[in-house]
């Protein structure tokens, strides 16, 4: 079940080890402690990259897909943290509606599907998978390459229920981020629990909310343990709109980048790094098509801003062509599984971890996004050691001790989720 897994545990990261593993009774404290007080998402993932002298979540995704890559040893976890989660929202329910992305041609992304709905069918629930494309007319039923089959059906929208013929759903579950915008029939629902939240999806979240709330959780955390919260956060600056077209906001882009470089040089000196800084540009609100762009140096901005022109086609100034965007801190990835650049992906759900696996490209460098196509996936050991580190085992030689450092800051980037979601609720009860 391990992957055979080649990494640069040293300096910081054994010493971070060590204080996990010492910590143990008092972390798993703490996150009980942060339960009772907040809501974890219904569900969540988190990449992580572990730089051999800092180990920090690089992005938060409240509606994973790829729970096709979890492998069956993993399923019992994701069975019983399902139990648990639709137990504490809705006790007697009995019928869930799973909403996909429109994608009734992609069989990777129909994969994960179907593992949604096995996952729910063993939790106890009448599973059906409801599709809002308008495309899809009548039951369509799928075969995929693995030997699943997924039936995609019309929803069925009454004044205040959403469901499929013939089946009325207390619960919800939506696997789509809403990049493209709220679909009106999912307003509106005041009968039915809708999982996650609407405010979820991108039309409401930006990156640079959910790194706020890190950043306070990265502070209390490194408080608890007596590191440095630089270890297991990566800094940030939110730019805003920026118009590569007529170059609005580039400047200011270009600035915040030079900044945070100069931020992680010194953090650099200070621990005798000898690594070339870089930082990442990313799209604030997860709608840009630009992707991930690393940058070493501020006048790279230049050409990125050149670059990226051609690929407008909308008119100038229009909101289509403006893009809010953030500067991130750069974490390298010192891990490697088969020869390639690797890094590690924890799932979660309630506040459970259940499973994950290394995205791996053979392409790619260790400064450099992973999410793009090329990438394959090898199952990461979980289901073995999520919850039981072996203290005694020498830093950065356990594989479980590891996996368990990473469940710790997935779980982290699902506190900070919880509180980015408290901030950003419409129906929040506000008390003078």
């Amino acid at each position: 079940m391990v992957p055979h897994l080649v990494t640069a545990l040293t300096g910081p990261i054994n010493e971070l080890e060590q204080r996990v593993l010492d910590s143990t009774p008092a972390i798993e404290r703490w996150f009980r402690l942060e339960w009772m007080e907040h809501t974890p998402p219904f569900y969540s993932s988190a990449d992580i990259r572990n730089a051999g002298f800092k180990l920090a979540p690089v992005d938060t995704n409240l509606y994973p897909r790829g729970w096709n890559h979890l492998t069956h040893e993993m399923l019992p976890l994701a069975v019983q943290a399902a139990q648990a989660a639709i137990e504490k929202i809705c006790p007697e329910a009995r019928n869930l509606l799973v909403i996909p992305e429109n994608h009734s041609r992609n069989t990777f992304y129909l994969a994960n599907v179907a593992q949604l709905v096995r996952i729910f069918h063993m939790a106890g629930l009448n599973v059906r998978v409801g599709s809002i494309d308008p495309a899809i007319k009548s039951p369509k039923k799928i075969e995929l390459p693995n030997g699943d089959t997924v039936c995609l059906e019309p929803v069925v929208r009454s004044k205040r229920r959403l469901g499929l013929k013939h089946f009325d759903p207390c619960t919800i579950l939506l696997n789509t981020d809403l990049s493209a915008g709220v679909p009106g029939i999912l307003e509106d629902l005041h009968e039915q629990y809708l999982l996650p939240p609407l405010h979820a999806g991108w039309p409401t979240r930006r990156k640079s909310n959910h790194l706020h709330s890190y950043e306070e959780v990265s502070k209390r955390f490194g408080k608890l343990l007596g590191i440095d919260p630089w270890l297991i956060n990566p800094m940030y600056a939110k730019v805003g709109e920026v118009d590569f077209a007529n170059g609005d906001g580039v400047d200011v882009l270009t600035s915040h980048a030079d900044a945070l470089l100069t931020k992680i040089r010194r953090k650099y000196k200070e621990y005798g790094i000898n690594e070339k800084p870089f930082v990442v540009v990313k799209s604030d609100n997860g709608r840009s098509e630009m992707g991930v762009v690393t940058v070493r140096d501020a006048k790279e901005i230049e050409a990125l801003a050149r670059k990226q022109k051609p690929r407008s086609g909308a008119a100038k100034g229009t909101a289509a062509e403006r893009q809010e965007l953030i500067v991130q801190e750069g974490v390298l990835t010192k891990e490697r599984v088969h020869d390639g650049v690797a890094e590690p992906v924890v799932y979660m759900m309630d506040r459970y971890v259940v499973g994950g696996f290394y995205r791996v490209h053979a392409d790619r460098n260790p400064d450099e996004d992973l999410k793009i196509p090329g990438a394959s996936f090898v199952p990461l050991a979980f289901s073995e050691s999520a919850h039981l580190p072996q203290p005694g085992a020498k830093p950065g030689a356990s594989a479980p001790n590891r996996f368990y450092m990473y469940g710790v800051i997935g779980r982290l980037a699902m506190v900070a989720a919880s509180y980015e979601l408290e901030a950003t609720n419409p129906d929040a009860e506000i008390y003078e």
